[in-house]
Order: structure tokens, then sequence, then C-alpha cells
């Protein structure tokens, strides 16, 4: 990883909606946008990673246009999470590796990002199945989140802990299924918070385009400075925040919200904005 900090950024940047939206200037071409995200933030989280595969030869290419301090963190391919081939896994694992080597030879990969469906419960069939996926990336910085309430145990804490394995923090609508929102640190190098919005009714609809349409208040931010952000940061030496409520810009937004707040709370970020769009 690259020089410890704080590193807030968005869930994906690719989004034509962005441009109409005021973040992304109008005419912008999509092969564009990485770069001008990357001169309001420093850190992002890949989305495509998670619907296909990445290949070595295209990160290389996108790692050469990043500046030096930017982090990525890649989501791992749906094939290892959602839609898990029992027999054909680990094969996904080898290419899955291949294709993100530039971002950990460069320094930019912060995290390999396992996000695990609501449909990942607490069994043994799937502890197995975790603790075996772990050990395939256990040379790689791994971040876990799990969105079923079933995981919520010390054990489970422990367990991240002792892989050096950070436990993705959420900020999620209240709903019964879902795990909730904390401010549990397992790795002392990372801490890791992504922030859905709380849409309770977009969560439920099975649209994802209301599931994440929400806006976070000045007053929410301040919340989750006080409850989430600050405990989190006095037990690691670096953090990253990510928001993935995507619709009509409204991430990008709220992350430049949060770093203005935190910077007016004495809590330093690494890079940020260099500017605040409409």
């Amino acid at each position: 990883m690259a020089d410890s900090g704080l590193y807030i950024g968005t869930s994906g940047y690719s989004y034509a909606e962005w441009i109409d939206s005021g973040f992304y200037p109008p005419g912008i071409r999509s092969a564009e946008m990485l770069n001008y995200y990357a001169g309001r933030f420093f850190a992002a989280e890949l989305n495509y990673t998670w619907y296909q595969m990445p290949r070595a030869s295209t990160v290389e290419k996108m790692c050469l246009r990043l500046p030096e301090n930017f982090l990525v963190s890649a989501k791992l391919t749906r094939t290892m999470t959602h839609e898990v081939d029992n027999r054909g896994w680990k094969a996904q694992a080898g290419l899955y590796k291949e294709g993100i080597s530039p971002l950990a030879e460069t320094g930019k990969l912060v995290a390999i990002l396992i996000q695990l469906p609501p449909s990942f419960k607490w069994t043994v069939k799937n502890r197995h199945y975790l603790a075996s996926l772990l050990d395939e990336f256990a040379d790689f910085p791994l971040a876990v989140e799990f969105r079923h309430c079933s995981w919520a145990k010390p054990s489970v804490y422990k367990e991240l802990s002792r892989r050096n394995a950070a436990l993705v923090n959420v900020d999620v609508p209240d709903l019964d299924y879902l795990f909730q929102p904390g401010n549990e640190v397992t790795c002392p190098d990372l801490f890791y918070l992504r922030l859905h919005g709380r849409n309770r009714s977009g969560w439920n609809s099975g649209n994802m385009q209301d599931q994440f349409n929400y806006d976070y208040t000045g007053d929410e931010l301040s919340s989750l400075v006080k409850s989430t952000i600050r405990p989190m940061a006095k037990k690691a030496a670096a953090g990253c925040i990510f928001f993935n409520n995507h619709v009509a810009a409204q991430a990008p937004r709220n992350a430049e919200r949060l770093i203005s707040l935190l910077k007016k709370g004495g809590i330093s970020t690494t890079g940020g904005n260099t500017g605040k769009f409409k």
C-alpha cells in the first residue's frame, strides 16, 4: 500500500448519469472519466472486476494513467462470490490474481474486496469456502464485506484478525437480515468503510437504481464521523471510505462533503478534491 492516510472515494467512477448530474463535464468520453476522477479523489473501487475478469494488459494501462499516490480497491469477480463454481473457482482465482497483478506490483492495490451476498449466510459450508478463498488470496491485502447479519460474531472478527484481513464496515438501511453498521477493526493496517445509503424501500425493491438512490445529509455524515470513522481511525494505520450511492452523482458529492467535514474536525485526508461541483 502507498503512504498511510485516510482515502475517500466512490464505488465505481464510470457512470454516464454523472455527466447530467454535473460531476463530469459535458461531452466527456468514458475513457476520459478515470483521469478526471483522479483529479478529484485519490482512491476508487473497481466495479467492473466484479462483472468480468480483469486482464493484466488493461490494468497495467490503467496504472500508467493514475497519479503516484492513487489507490485502488478491486472487487473480486462474481464467479467467486455470487455465482460460485465449486469445482472451478480456484482456476478463476488464478486468472484474477494474474489480472490484477499490475496493481499489486505498483503498490496501488489497497485491497481485494470480497463482497458477499445476503444469501451467503454463516453456515459450515460457507465458512469452509470463505476460509479457502482467503487462503487462496493470502498474499494480497483483503477486505471482506458480509451482507447477512449472521456473520456478526466475535469469532468471525477474531478469525479475520488472525488472517490480517479487514472487515468491511457498512452503512445500510435498518433491515433485520442485513449486516448492520459498526466500527469493528480487524486489521491494524487498514480500516474499510462502505456507505450504501439508507433507502429502506429501495433496498427491497430489487432495482439497483432504487437500492442505491440516497443522498446523505450533513448531519448524517457528521454522526458517522463521530460514531464510526473516528473510532476506527484510532485502531488502524490507514483507512478507506467509499460511497456506493452512485445514483445522480450523489456518491462523489457526499464524498466531497465528508472530506470537508473531516478537515474541519481536524482529521486529514490523503489527496482530496480540487474543487466542488453543483
